[in-house]
């Protein structure tokens, strides 16, 4: 039976055998709308300081006001990338930017953390239909030589939201009150709701097959709830009842959702996936690097502003060398040249280690000036621009083109996962080696500061929250580290294996 106009088939790409006539311009555009979501979350980092003297947000409030968003996105990805498959990745690609820029517009008018940290929870569908349907249109227009690139253009974007987004907000900041940061991604959404309408193909599963409800139902609670089990550790104790009995309940439930989907004939996610040992190695590399990152970028804002003194327009200022960076290597095809010139693994053990030298030089120079972080800045983005774009195309591969959503959808929920992970982690190490240190230590560093008797006291006060951020810093150099070697060591045995099979009898 023919594949409908404009839809793709089992070959997984729209139009020629090379590819989408129009797939570089299209290509701009899903990246546009993907600009939305990494503008929110680099925005929010930058404004951590206002908001917690504005608004009164204590740490938790915080941690809540960021993750909340990664709360909700995380449980939805899953099921988002699914139903893009299913139904439609252009339509789900218009509902995303619909829901986001909705979530936006609440988030703006909020007065209150209470509305803000739920109008986040809200953008958090918006973003997860965001999330896997871009990535998914970009490996369906796309033809397979031309995918690492387009790839790495779409990881130089996620970047480029880094960069844009601090120096965005330090200046909204500095010109307007707090709720414009959120407002600013309605014109953003507007451009490129016009843009998918007009230019984006639809595409979807041509199979058809029947909705797994269960099974999104299963992955939605048990994500969910192990994100909350994550974000709740820090303020309420790794051991405590809440938090155990959050985390009991998303492994009793993600084991519901595993056998589920080993059961049925038309799974949401087929368990056979986790059986190629380079989707394994890129998705064990993923969740480490997200670990290290999320928590040491989020770290970082805080030691731009709260140590060395910066305003929010100049620690966004500080901070865009790293997107620079991976922007100007992604978009010159740089990066997909020496991927394919050293092979998967090579490249993202390389990646990886370039970023745990970058994390350890912010770590122990950052505090002596500028150049320390710059350095640190300059290696983290060469070693992005090398490992993130690798093994993503290592997870996407790996998957039918037919299930396109769903690969974006483990992609998203992978990176958001090991970055709330690394956020909490990194934030209780944070938090523990700064009461070791000062064992008056309040809610936040602002109040420890207003507390203080003397100008003594509040140097020993800034020094011991320095020295915390140095402890989690390091923590994440050799999480990241780590998962450069597990994922190097893990696809070089996949493609040895592969090279065997070959091997004629």
């Amino acid at each position: 039976m023919p594949t409908p106009q404009g839809q793709t088939g089992q070959t997984g790409h729209v139009g020629s055998v090379g590819g989408h006539p129009q797939r570089w311009l299209i290509l701009g555009v899903i990246c546009l709308a993907q600009l939305t979501v990494l503008l929110d979350n680099t925005v929010l980092n930058v404004a951590i300081p206002t908001l917690t003297e504005e608004l009164g947000a204590g740490t938790s409030d915080i941690q809540w006001m960021i993750n909340a968003y990664s709360l909700v996105q995380s449980g939805l990805l899953l099921s988002a990338g699914s139903a893009a498959d299913r139904y439609g990745r252009k339509k789900m690609l218009v509902a995303g930017l619909v829901l986001f820029g909705i979530g936006s517009l609440v988030a703006g008018l909020a007065d209150t953390t209470g509305q803000l940290i739920a109008a986040r929870a809200g953008m958090g569908i918006g973003g997860a239909l965001l999330l896997t349907t871009t990535l998914a249109v970009a490996m369906q227009i796309f033809a397979p030589e031309e995918q690492p690139k387009a790839i790495g253009i779409w990881s130089a974007v996620n970047a480029l939201g880094f960069a844009t987004g601090p120096l965005l907000g330090g200046f909204m900041l500095d010109h307007y009150w707090w709720g414009a940061i959120f407002l600013v991604n309605l014109p953003v959404v507007a451009l490129a709701l016009c843009a998918v309408i007009s230019l984006v193909p639809e595409s979807k599963n041509p199979r058809g097959d029947r909705p797994d409800l269960l099974g999104a139902l299963l992955s939605t609670i048990g994500m969910t709830a192990l994100v909350y089990a994550i974000i709740s550790g820090p303020e309420h104790g790794w051991t405590s009842a809440r938090v155990l009995t959050t985390a009991g309940l998303a492994l009793v439930v993600l084991a519901l959702f595993a056998y589920w989907e080993s059961r049925i004939p038309y799974p949401m996610l087929d368990l056979h996936f986790f059986r190629d040992r380079h989707f394994t190695g890129a998705v064990a590399g993923a969740v480490l690097i997200t670990f290290g990152m999320g928590g040491a970028l989020f770290l970082l804002t805080q030691h731009l502003q709260f140590v060395l003194g910066y305003g929010p327009l100049e620690a966004g200022l500080r901070t865009a060398p790293l997107a620079l960076t991976v922007v100007a290597l992604n978009f010159t095809g740089l990066s997909a040249k020496w991927t394919a010139k050293l092979g998967t693994p090579v490249s993202i053990a390389l990646g990886m280690v370039l970023m745990s030298g970058g994390l350890v030089s912010i770590a122990t120079l950052a505090s002596s000036g500028y150049a320390g972080t710059l350095l640190g800045l300059l290696l983290i983005g060469g070693g992005c621009a090398i490992a993130n774009p690798a093994m993503a195309h290592a997870i996407m591969s790996a998957i039918p083109p037919e299930k396109a959503g769903v690969g974006a959808g483990v992609n998203g929920t992978l990176a958001e996962f090991g970055n709330g992970l690394g956020v909490a982690v990194l934030g209780a190490v944070l938090n523990a080696r700064f009461a070791a240190l000062i064992p008056f230590a309040a809610a936040s560093l602002p109040a420890t500061l207003a507390a203080a008797d003397s100008a003594d006291e509040r140097a020993r006060i800034t020094d011991g929250f320095a020295s915390g951020l140095e402890t989690s810093q390091l923590v994440g150099a050799v999480a990241v580290l780590l998962g450069g070697l597990l994922a190097a060591a893990l696809l070089r045995r996949a493609e040895r294996a592969d090279s065997a099979v070959a091997v004629p009898m």
